[in-house]
Order: structure tokens, then C-alpha cells, then sequence
């Protein structure tokens, strides 16, 4: 393999990763977004893409798991996962149950330590 074609491999590597490194990340509610335009049909799919900036291998991907994942949960298939609001709301409620936990055990230790305290044995 010539220099000129080792520097060329290495160009490209770099090209990838920069790629790689730079791709933007969609969130669900992006992803949900792009797959209800494309449904609704107003531009074509090609169009949506170029406009988005995605390829439209990942359109027809994203758009293939909603539909099987809409599927699945019509037919009662999955469990619903929890929003970030319910999630939020349990991890409140959960520091909530560990502090209250905490106040009654050193509350417990304090009775105990009292009682041993009166001489009282047998704890």
C-alpha cells in the first residue's frame, strides 16, 4: 500500500470520526415529531429528511419502531414506562419515606437509650 493511499485511509477515518462525534442526538419526542410529518405525507419523506438532516434510512427506521412499538402497546404487550414527571414524583416521595424512616430509628434508639438509661434492662 502506497503513502498516498495510507494518508487517504487515514483522512477518511478521521472524516468518520469526526462525523461520529459531531451526529446529533434525538429525543424521543424529536424522533415521535419527524415520524407524525412523515405520516401526515404534506412533504415528501425525502424532503422531511433533507430538512431534518437525517438520512432517510433512519426516518424509515425510527418510523418502522414506532409503528411496531404502537402495535405492541395496543396489544397490551409492553409496560408503559414511567415519565419524567412520574419519576420525579417517586424519587420525591421515596427521599420523603427515607427521612421519615430516619427520624424513626434514631427515635427508636433514643427510647431504647432512655430506657437503659432508668436501669430498665431486657431491650
Amino acid at each position: 500500500m502506497s503513502e498516498k493511499e495510507n494518508q487517504n485511509r487515514s483522512v477518511e477515518k478521521t472524516v468518520r470520526d469526526i462525523r461520529r462525534a459531531t451526529r446529533r442526538n434525538y429525543s424521543a419526542e424529536e424522533k415521535i415529531r419527524v415520524v407524525l410529518e412523515g405520516l401526515r405525507g404534506e412533504d415528501s419523506i425525502v424532503e422531511l429528511c433533507r430538512r431534518e438532516g437525517i438520512n432517510t434510512n433512519i426516518y424509515y427506521r425510527w418510523s418502522k419502531e414506532f409503528l411496531e412499538d404502537g402495535k405492541k402497546r395496543l396489544a397490551g404487550d409492553i409496560v408503559r414506562e414511567a415519565t419524567s414527571d412520574e419519576v420525579r414524583n417517586l424519587r420525591t416521595e421515596a427521599r420523603a419515606l427515607k427521612e421519615t424512616l430516619a427520624d424513626l430509628l434514631m427515635e427508636n434508639r433514643l427510647l431504647k437509650k432512655s430506657m437503659i438509661g432508668d436501669g430498665e434492662d431486657g431491650i
